[in-house]
């Protein structure tokens, strides 16, 4: 099956004009606003004692990193006691914190789609792209996970989102990507035609084999059919510049920043109603006052306080990076609210005790998406609730009917 973001890469652009007033979302001809989703993960957990309030309820005791978000307190929604069935493999955890796949890092270990390719499969080509992964270091590295267990690739250079999104591409180089397009509709034409003849001597086993390749077949030909008539269709225009790359590493904090000031313009534009965001572990000696050692090495802290001070330094710095993403969703309106109140928004971590490679008791905020929110939510630290059934809800609160999700037992609700 075809890759269909290959399709969809541009490179060479000129500037677009600046946001007219007339020029309107996909979403504008419908009654309301569309929902959509963010899947925000930092791989190395969240120091507990610094994050849970000892009451749960409505009328909690900030703690330390709450503290950051106090602004927003009615805006979310504060989980522990949640995570994925079957972990483990040390930070393999990773790789299924969106999938909820058992036994990561085993051998024969095989991947599931995750709940954002899984939400973007479902929705389709309702926007320029399904869904955008993006990451924090340099690497290309997602949580994003197809039906086969093939990871999508995360944009890391938010500059080059930015161009495929909103600038407009040279002649050529449209010219050049709509003969891809057209190629890939030839391709998936001959290999068609050259898999129907073995239906002819195929046990009744291999027919069915061949079916679900066809099934795949006609979903490629789908996404190549919508993916030419996005192609087709102006950009949208924005006020933005275009990004600054930071290419330090080391300038953690930064580089979150970048990558979580696209977000309203791609929800703002409709351009995408799935993204998912991996803040990652490996930026060196992070550019923060009073840190002097990697973030890895820093989260197995054996409980040395001055091991977690510098933590919680780091770890205060991406709660203010989110805090601030919260602001700006608040700050612009759309329909009859936010666009914060249009969009799910899920900031977590694979790990619940990163010191001991512990996946169990994920750290876990909902915020936005018109839901009823402002209160911590405890589930037994023990036995934990899965983190699919919040997935479950999440997927039908944005419209899409599920019944179930990977290791998902129920819907979630409060």
């Amino acid at each position: 099956m075809m890759d269909r973001r290959k399709f969809l890469e541009a490179s060479g652009v000129a500037m677009a004009l600046p946001l007219l007033e007339s020029m309107n979302p996909v979403w504008a001809k419908e009654s309301a606003p569309p929902k959509r989703v963010v899947f925000l993960c930092t791989t190395l957990g969240l120091h507990a004692p610094a994050l849970f309030p000892k009451k749960t309820g409505t009328d909690y005791e900030l703690t330390d990193y709450l503290g950051l978000l106090k602004d927003h307190r009615k805006d979310f929604t504060l989980f522990s006691g949640l995570s994925h069935p079957g972990q483990g493999g040390e930070h393999q955890c990773e790789m299924t914190w969106l999938s909820a796949a058992p036994n990561p890092g085993m051998d024969g270990f095989r991947n599931s789609i995750s709940v954002d390719q899984y939400a973007a499969t479902k929705l389709g080509y309702v926007t320029r792209f399904p869904s955008i992964s993006l990451s924090s270091d340099n690497t290309r590295r997602s949580q994003s996970y197809t039906s086969s267990g093939v990871m999508v690739p995360a944009e890391y250079r938010p500059s080059r989102l930015f161009a495929k999104l909103f600038l407009k591409g040279k002649p050529e180089l449209v010219a050049r990507q709509k003969q891809k397009l057209s190629d890939g509709r030839s391709i998936l034409d001959e290999l068609m035609s050259q898999t129907k003849a073995l239906l002819k001597t195929s046990t009744a086993t291999d027919r069915d084999r061949l079916e679900e390749y066809f099934d795949s077949v006609r979903k490629a030909e789908k996404d190549l059919t919508q993916a030419q008539a996005w192609l087709a269709r102006p950009k949208p225009e924005v006020e933005a510049k275009i990004p600054q790359d930071i290419h330090d590493q080391t300038d953690l904090t930064g580089r979150i920043k970048l990558l979580l000031n696209l977000v309203p313009l791609i929800v703002q534009t409709d351009s995408s109603r799935v993204i998912s965001i991996v803040i990652q572990n490996s930026h060196g000696i992070p550019q923060i006052n009073g840190v002097d050692s990697e973030h890895h090495n820093l989260s197995h802290h054996g409980r040395d306080p001055k091991r977690i001070e510098q933590l919680i330094k780091i770890e205060r710095a991406i709660m203010g990076c989110f805090g601030d993403f919260l602001t700006a969703m608040k700050n612009k309106a759309e329909g009859s609210g936010t666009l914060l109140d249009n969009t799910l928004t899920l900031f977590g971590s694979n790990l619940g005790n990163a010191s001991a490679h512990d996946p169990r008791n994920n750290p876990i905020i909902l915020a936005g998406g018109g839901l009823n929110h402002g209160r911590y939510l405890a589930h037994d630290s023990k036995d934990n609730t899965p983190l699919s059934n919040l997935f479950l809800q999440i997927l039908n609160q944005m419209g899409i009917q599920t019944e179930k999700f990977s290791s998902s037992t129920g819907e979630l609700n409060w």
